[in-house]
């Protein structure tokens, strides 16, 4: 059976934005499973937004840089902790983004509160990025000494005599909104902000089966990017790159059979099936060669089976048991597939088992950027919470493959390895801007459609 010519020209015949990779698309291959997945995978929606080129000024002028710094980041909600990251009173974590600085912190009453991580004597940090877990009663500014309760309100000024003008109402912490959902928690640093369900959109409905607060935090890494945060978080927006960048991926990745799903301004998804051959392969792929390039035993392959539902069963048996936990009843795309969803500004949400992580980038500059990848486990079935990872920093020139046990870190230099040359190529184009498909690439303009519409407030 001859296989499609992805390398045709595009059908005139069908509107903008109509188009689809012939062959098998993400809801066959569901339905080949059999297996009922959630609901939530059977949603479908796509809306042509445009073919104008983006320029690479978005990436590379410093003045859109200080924009994003001054319009986007205070205006926006953005996940800075998970809950497990302070889990006592007085536990802290700091989360910082550009100059802005944020304090996230546990009080007495177990509430988590949040706030403007600047002395108000003399502007000191009261703990420095990175800070998390430190447990302390109160909230001391290591300059002075001048110390606030966990709410934020004044406790104690050294030679207060010196300071007639300073009342406990007018010395309190700069408070920011604080919100939390599916364990994670969140901060919003402008005046009244909208509340964090409205940025969240069709997320909370579609994770009802995918409780994220039953997770935690078996590994953390933090790793410097060499390029802005939008251009490095925008390949993990599509899957049109893995024919190229990852080819060894090609025969159990439907990379061009992904679907892309643009639910709102915030959030967006695609679902990439793994267990399934490239619809780029020119030459039939058997189930015993695919099962091969799953890592298994293609002679173990019984008579019969399809190698994605047989490697997903065995998934089940292989991490229920490492985890300590049931998984028979989860179908298939959850065991295997890519299923990512995108919050705005700079947060990914994998709600799958095989592949359970989150991801979030911030920028260090116009050139660079900061890469977190948490890998999110289900509790054990005895609920008993292990404590999150502790962070492993890697710089520019560091390798994934140095983080003990990181199944996915060949994939993902492979990834960063590109940064440099699309920054570089970006800053040396004369076109001066980048051209999306309409279909593939629908992700990262409906993220450029949103960032416009903070910037322009």
């Amino acid at each position: 059976m001859s296989r499609p010519d992805l390398t045709a020209p595009a059908d005139p015949s069908l509107a903008p934005g109509e188009a689809r990779c012939p062959g098998p698309s993400m809801q066959d291959i569901l339905d080949a499973d059999g297996d009922n997945p959630p609901a939530a995978m059977r949603a479908q929606s796509y809306t042509f937004l445009g073919d104008k080129d983006l320029p690479f000024a978005r990436y590379t002028d410093p003045a859109f840089h200080d924009l994003e710094m001054e319009r986007l980041w205070p205006n926006v909600w953005q996940w800075a902790c998970r809950e497990e990251h302070i889990p006592a009173p007085g536990d802290r974590y700091v989360y910082d983004v550009g100059h802005h600085s944020v304090l996230v912190v546990r009080g007495a009453d177990m509430a988590i509160r949040a706030f403007v991580n600047s002395c108000p004597h003399r502007g000191m940090k009261f703990a420095a990025e990175g800070s998390r877990g430190v447990r302390r009663a109160n909230i001391r500014c290591p300059f002075h000494g001048m110390s606030w309760n966990l709410d934020g309100t004044l406790r104690e000024v050294p030679c207060r005599w010196d300071f007639p003008h300073i009342t406990d109402e007018n010395f309190g912490l700069d408070e920011v909104a604080c919100d939390t959902w599916g364990g994670f928690v969140f901060i919003h640093m402008g005046e009244n902000p909208p509340p964090l369900a409205e940025q969240l959109e069709v997320m909370p409905e579609h994770f009802k089966l995918w409780p994220m607060h039953d997770r935690y935090v078996a590994l953390h890494t933090e790793k410097v990017l060499p390029a802005n945060w939008k251009m490095a978080m925008e390949a993990f927006l599509e899957a049109f790159h893995v024919l190229e960048t990852h080819a060894q991926a090609v025969y159990t990745a439907a990379d061009a059979n992904a679907q892309y799903d643009i639910f709102g301004r915030h959030v967006s998804r695609f679902i990439h099936a793994v267990g399934v051959p490239s619809p780029h392969l020119r030459q039939e792929v058997s189930e015993a060669t695919l099962f091969g390039k799953l890592g298994r035993d293609p002679a173990a392959l019984p008579q019969g089976a399809k190698a994605r539902a047989e490697h997903a069963k065995l998934l089940r048996e292989e991490l229920g048991a490492a985890f300590g936990t049931d998984l028979s009843g989860v179908s298939t795309t959850e065991m295997m597939d890519s299923i990512e969803y995108f919050l705005f500004p700079n947060a990914f949400f994998f709600p799958g088992i095989g592949i359970r992580l989150c991801y979030r980038f911030r920028p260090l500059g116009p050139d660079a950027c900061l890469h977190e990848i948490l890998v999110l486990q289900p509790l054990p079935a005895s609920g008993e919470r292990p404590a999150p990872a502790t962070p492993i920093r890697l710089g520019v020139e560091d390798s994934y493959t140095t983080v003990p046990g990181f199944a996915l870190a060949e994939i993902l230099d492979q990834d960063t390895e590109n940064l440099k040359l699309q920054r570089d190529g970006a800053k040396a184009s004369r076109k001066g801007a980048q051209t999306l498909g309409n279909y593939q690439e629908a992700r990262i303009r409906r993220l450029h459609l949103t960032l416009d519409e903070y910037l322009s407030r």
